[in-house]
């Protein structure tokens, strides 16, 4: 779906404030409110908007330990991968998981309320799993920048 200066607007706009109205949104990009909304079904149809969510605070929500994980498998092939990708997506403290290149194969971003929960998790679900060989963690100390936002304006 090629997008123009509109589309890239409304795109911009959605992933800087999820919950704008469509009256709201013409407003910023400088569309009416119709053609906004033509326009946003017609982009979240495409598939180029997943959804909407509330990005809430962590830390004030009492999960102060974040944990960057480099898991490496035992062995490698696609029942392990897709068994141990299962498993994944079934624990809540795990935020994100990404198979990767280099000297890890997966690597997971981890939110816990303390270092006692991150122990439990580690030393009882995830260490326990059959696919799972070396496991090296870094505790993030502070957090520098953390968005999605993508740079729809910038030509490639």
């Amino acid at each position: 779906m090629p997008l123009d200066r509109y589309d890239r607007a409304i795109l911009d706009a959605l992933q800087k404030d999820g919950a704008l109205t469509n009256g709201e949104l013409s407003e910023r990009v400088h569309l009416s409110p119709s053609q906004c909304s033509r326009r946003r079904s017609a982009l979240e149809e495409a598939g180029l908007v997943e959804g909407y969510r509330a990005r809430l605070n962590a830390g004030k929500l009492g999960f102060k330990v974040r944990v960057i994980l480099r898991v490496n498998l035992r062995m490698h092939g696609q029942d392990s991968d897709t068994e141990f990708s299962r498993w994944l997506g079934r624990q809540p403290e795990v935020q994100s998981a990404f198979s990767v290149s280099g000297d890890a194969d997966y690597v997971l971003d981890v939110r816990v309320r303390d270092l006692e929960d991150y122990s439990n998790f580690v030393h009882e679900r995830l260490l326990i799993q059959p696919q799972v060989a070396q496991v090296r963690s870094d505790f993030v100390l502070r957090t520098l920048k953390d968005n999605a936002f993508l740079d729809l304006f910038s030509e490639a």
